[in-house]
């Protein structure tokens, strides 16, 4: 049998950020994924420079190459409203393919181990925990996605109903302004679309929106896209992927004993805006750390570090996605961040960053409310 200090199952941005930390602490890594790299992976590509610092902290730098800055955003609230600001550092739209490549050949650079398997069975047994009876580790870490095995191991079931978004994502066509776009819509609510521009042309452009029991086609989601991005040639878009984000209103316990959840695993997808890179490198980062660290309860050291580096940054993004299930509260938060740049920078930093709701921005949706109505 194979023994590792930490195994890490999913290579993708959470898991391969994982085994770098647990390397930079001197573990041994094997680092566990169901598919050969480079692989597709659906999702909005976006990727925020608070992702990039994280990565930089690990030693990972230039995995933006190919991709242009954005320096702007566009937000239209559900009436129509709408503010574009500049952000206060630019963003990139980094196609899965590249990213997570780039981040688990770094990790494989750093001396961890990357394998090509399907993890199927998670045994806790004694002070070591064995994988399909053919590894062993002294810890694993989860990172394998919203249907996580390590999270079922933990008897966690998945996300459900409410707590759960289903979005399309592609790649069509664009020559239009190198600015993120984020179109709310009020049907469906909460939904929304969005056009991110690579660089190259094309844009990755999708539509999400919360499930909620009922089932939802992929003609339905297709038809809001279209409608949402009049502009947007839908019917010209390539590699249209559906995929499941488990939103962080309903997260499992992180950790027990030598089983820790890291990114999509843990639900750590933003319920204001869908953004999960950020999360996951550095829940993954987090994770890889307290599972290498010495001592035998590497899962009570992870849910410390987790609540003290995000605790209250998602009580403060569960406040908002409650406020933000009301229309008018959205419009107002528009008008407010198209008066006021503070404003606009607090609501990115909620959405994109660990930011919270300042008692600024608060008290300016409210005057926005109140002046409207």
């Amino acid at each position: 049998m194979d023994e590792f200090d930490v195994v890490v199952v999913g290579a993708g941005p959470a898991g391969a950020a994982a085994a770098l930390a647990a390397r930079r602490a001197g573990a041994s890594v094997l680092l566990l994924d169901k598919a050969d790299f480079p692989r597709d992976k659906p999702c909005g590509d976006g990727v925020a420079p608070h992702a990039l610092d994280v990565l930089a902290g690990l030693g990972v730098t230039g995995v933006e190459e190919g991709s242009v800055p954005v320096p702007s955003l566009r937000l239209v609230g559900p009436a129509g409203g709408a503010v574009a600001r500049a952000h206060a550092r630019p963003a990139y739209t980094v196609p899965r393919k590249r990213l997570d490549g780039r981040i688990a050949a770094a990790a494989v650079a750093a001396g961890a181990v990357l394998r090509r398997h399907t993890v199927r069975r998670v045994e806790e047994r004694g002070a070591r925990v064995v994988l399909d009876g053919a590894v062993s580790a002294g810890a694993v870490i989860g990172a394998d996605g919203a249907y996580s095995v390590v999270r079922r191991a933990l008897g966690q079931p998945p996300n459900g109903p409410g707590h759960l978004a289903l979005a399309i994502r592609g790649y069509a066509p664009f020559d239009g302004p190198a600015e993120q776009r984020i179109v709310t819509a009020a049907r469906e609510w909460p939904a929304y679309a969005w056009a991110f521009p690579i660089g190259d042309g094309t844009a990755n452009v999708g539509y999400g929106e919360i499930l909620r029991g009922r089932p939802v086609s992929r003609a339905h989601l297709l038809d809001r896209l279209a409608a949402l991005l009049p502009d947007v040639d839908v019917a010209a878009a390539t590699g249209l992927r559906a995929h499941h984000l488990p939103l962080s209103t309903r997260r499992p316990a992180p950790a027990r004993g030598r089983l820790l959840l890291a990114g999509d695993a843990l639900s750590l997808i933003n319920p204001f805006t869908g953004e999960g890179i950020f999360y996951a490198v550095l829940s993954g980062a987090l994770a890889g750390a307290a599972a290498a660290a010495p001592g035998d309860a590497p899962g009570r050291r992870y849910t410390a570090a987790l609540r003290a580096r995000l605790g209250r940054h998602l009580r403060h993004s569960r406040a908002a996605a409650l406020l933000g299930g009301r229309q008018w509260i959205v419009n107002a938060a528009v008008r407010a961040a198209d008066h006021r740049q503070a404003v606009f920078d607090d609501l990115v930093e909620l959405g994109l960053g660990d930011g919270t709701l300042t008692p600024r921005t608060v008290a300016a949706i409210a005057r926005h409310t109140v002046s409207r109505r």
